[in-house]
This record gives structure tokens, C-alpha cells and sequence, in this order.
């Protein structure tokens, strides 16, 4: 029950900050919290531990806590880019993922077709297989856990241990990019193939090949989704 109200407390606060109906600089009392949640002082305590912890809010004594400034997040918390694509800000996290992903990708696949182990190679080849063989049937949840596994072994299989840790992050916007119906029926034919060229190119150790495989992925998703955010202002 604790732990769940933890939870609770998180997730009510966390999307308020993060929607906007809590501004930067806004001050809340503890006390107000927990007679607005029902919930004990040691359980808001403990949640606002955890939303210190993601740059949301800062202890300020005898105030309570105060709001922080976007700039303070961390942007990389997989909680936080939930939250932001569940709001209005959906466009703007969509399009700052989608470009960190076509940063990033290709030079992980370029890698990986340099420093992959054999046997993640192999399971490269496997699931990229199995997606295009899921992505034919229509079946949009498997393809997505799929989808999550293939990108997350490309970033594993690459050896860069700071490429590794975007795993949760992609899985995110993998998940977003289903959830809010982004994503076609059917994958398109051309999308299956790139994954299988990838892994091939991968397990063949050639890395100019992966690389471009990899860039035209990331291409075609953003031709695919950038429509939600085109009218979205760039924050500086």
C-alpha cells in the first residue's frame, strides 16, 4: 500500500509539473499535498526524494517546495519523457528524441559492425527476422517490444557504454510513438528491410553499410512523425 501510494504521489505531481500546471517558481506546501492526496507525511516524503532527485522540485525550508525550471530536469529520465509525451508538450520531446536518435544510431550501428560479439550479432539477425514477420502481421505490440529489443542490442552491441544507457530512453519514444497511434498498421515493407539490413550488415562487419542502413531508418521515422510537431516553437 505504501508503495503504491508513493507511486501515486509521483506520478500526480510529476505530470502536473511537467504539463505546465504547476510553473516553474510555483510553491507547494507538504502539508497541502498530503491532505490533498490522503496520504501520510513519510509517503510524501519519500516521493518528493524522487522528484528532487529527477530536477523537478527543490526543498526551500520553511516554504515547502518549490517548482524548478525546465532547464533543471533531467531530460533523460525515462518517467519525465513519459510524462512529456503524455502531455501537450508531446511534439517538442517527440522531435528532440527522434533527432538524439539520428544522432546517435548510426554511429552505434557503424560501431557495432565493428565491436559486436558474435553472439549479439546473431540475435541481431534474429530479431530483426522475427519483426518482419510480426510487422506483416499487424501485430503492434509484439513488433514494439520487438522494435525496443532490436535498437537496444544495436546501442548494447555497440561497446559504448553511454550509447548502452539511451536504451530506456528510445524505449520511451518507441512506446509513445504506439501509444498515441504513430505508427502504421503495417510497418512499411522498406522499414522491415532496413532492419534486416542492419543486422546483416552487422554480422558481416561492415560498418559503412550499417551506418546507412541505420540513417535511413531514422530518416523515414521522421518523415513519419514529424507532422506532430511541426508547428511546435524550438525552445533556446
Amino acid at each position: 500500500m505504501s508503495s503504491r501510494l508513493h507511486s501515486l504521489v509521483i506520478e500526480n505531481l510529476g505530470t502536473r509539473i511537467v504539463s505546465g500546471e504547476l510553473a516553474p517558481g510555483t510553491s507547494l506546501h507538504t502539508d497541502s499535498i498530503e491532505e490533498a492526496l490522503g496520504v501520510s507525511r513519510s509517503v510524501v516524503r519519500e516521493a518528493v526524494r524522487v522528484l528532487q532527485s529527477l530536477g523537478l522540485v527543490k526543498p526551500v525550508p520553511r516554504l515547502g517546495l518549490r517548482i524548478r525550471p525546465r532547464a533543471d530536469w533531467n531530460v533523460f529520465d525515462p518517467e519525465i519523457i513519459r510524462w512529456r509525451i503524455a502531455s501537450e508538450q508531446k511534439g517538442a520531446q517527440l522531435r528532440s528524441l527522434t533527432e538524439l536518435r539520428a544522432a546517435v544510431e548510426p554511429a552505434a550501428a557503424e560501431l557495432a559492425a565493428r565491436h559486436s560479439p558474435d553472439d549479439i550479432a546473431a540475435e541481431l539477425m534474429a530479431v530483426a527476422a522475427r519483426m518482419r514477420a510480426v510487422g506483416r502481421s499487424g501485430d503492434l505490440q509484439t513488433f514494439l517490444e520487438l522494435d525496443i529489443q532490436f535498437h537496444s542490442l544495436v546501442l548494447a552491441a555497440s561497446g559504448n557504454e553511454m550509447f548502452s544507457h539511451l536504451r530506456n530512453v528510445i524505449g520511451e519514444v518507441l512506446r509513445g510513438r504506439t501509444d498515441y497511434g504513430l505508427m502504421p498498421d503495417h510497418p512499411h515493407e522498406e522499414a522491415l528491410q532496413l532492419h534486416v539490413d542492419v543486422a546483416n550488415a552487422i554480422q558481416s562487419r561492415d560498418p559503412d553499410a550499417a551506418r546507412t542502413a541505420m540513417d535511413r531508418i531514422m530518416r523515414r521515422t521522421i518523415a513519419e512523425v514529424e507532422q506532430v510537431w511541426l508547428d511546435t516553437p524550438r525552445e533556446h
